[in-house]
């Protein structure tokens, strides 16, 4: 019986059973629990679990029916989002950063998942949906197969890295566009978009570069029934992060020069946009002198009589408006 989308009774949104050497069957809260009471013998395989924790009764069914260790349950409630892989009781349990569904290059939309992994049980809690895990599902629904639970967590992290490539193309298409614009002289992105940009960069690098240490740990001691070509298929998960990772650093370097180039290039215009209101000033000034001095109401204005008087005054105007006008000019260059 195929499980919908969205959580049954106990925040349970899909779960399935993965037999040697054959595809997911979709499996529902109860037979799994009665599967898992069962000795390996009599059910080999493992059995995988997503449940959405904006049920109040998912974490009550997971504690209530499946023995998991108390660190996925600190994990779910700590401040700590970092990626990161430990061993706890030898169950692996996991922290895994990705971004939402309907990503728009928001900050706000980057979201985690909690994966605890035993020999014969998968585990995955979230808040919101996320692309990765929603990869990972339908790869099920087509008929991929996992040897173990640690194969499961391997393509789970490759899923991630992918979304991850991802994000840092159309990133790198963005910034390539910005760096168009500015090369025909083009100021349509403001310097607060690249800010944005470069923030959910610099979170994705810091929530999704998995801990060393943790990773370390796990490498040097991992529990006595992980396999050791799954140990290196991890490993070799967790490099292909950091590739992304340092592809991510590079493209904030990116970023802070071009904000720097548009800073530039804004300071240019103002200078240019203050230059050409100084200069219509310098050159009014002649003439609102003149108009100023002519215009009291006293006697003994000058050529107040005259026949040419307007005509001198006039020339006088224009020859001291061209000398600030060559004034003002010579000081630019």
């Amino acid at each position: 019986m195929e499980i919908s989308y969205g959580s049954d009774k106990g925040g349970l949104i899909c779960g399935y059973r993965f037999a040697p050497d054959a595809a997911g069957v979709a499996i529902g809260l109860a037979d799994a629990v009665e599967w898992n009471r069962r000795p390996s013998d009599d059910a080999p395989g493992f059995v995988w679990l997503h449940f959405n924790l904006t049920d109040a009764s998912a974490e009550a069914a997971i504690r209530a029916n499946f023995d998991v260790p108390e660190e996925f349950f600190e994990a779910l409630h700590e401040g700590s989002r970092s990626t990161r892989i430990e061993d706890a009781h030898d169950t692996l349990v996991a922290v895994v950063n990705d971004v939402a569904f309907e990503f728009s290059f928001d900050p706000s939309e980057i979201e985690t998942l909690w994966v605890s992994v035993s020999q014969r049980l998968a585990i995955s809690a979230r808040i919101h949906p996320l692309r990765s895990i929603d990869r990972l599902r339908q790869a099920v629904k087509d008929g991929c197969r996992f040897e173990s639970s640690v194969a499961f967590l391997n393509h789970l992290m490759h899923d991630q890295g992918d979304v991850l490539v991802r994000i840092a193309r159309e990133a790198t298409v963005q910034v390539d566009n910005v760096e168009d614009s500015l090369l025909f002289g083009r100021l349509q992105h403001k310097r607060a978009d690249m800010g944005k940009l470069r923030r959910v960069l610099v979170r994705l690098q810091r929530l999704l570069a998995p801990e060393p240490g943790a990773l370390f740990r796990l490498l040097r001691n991992p529990p006595p029934w992980v396999a050791v070509h799954d140990l290196e298929a991890l490993r070799q998960a967790t490099e292909e992060f950091s590739l992304v990772i340092r592809d991510l650093a590079d493209l904030q370097e990116r970023i802070k020069l071009l904000q720097e180039e548009i800073a530039a290039q804004v300071g240019e215009q103002t200078n240019r946009s203050v230059f050409t209101l100084t200069v219509v000033t310098v050159l009014a000034l002649p003439i609102n002198i003149v108009a100023g001095l002519l215009g009291m109401n006293v006697g003994g204005i000058p050529m107040a009589q005259s026949e040419h008087g307007f005509i001198v005054v006039v020339l006088i105007v224009l020859t001291f408006t061209a000398l600030a006008g060559w004034f003002a000019f010579r000081k630019k260059d």
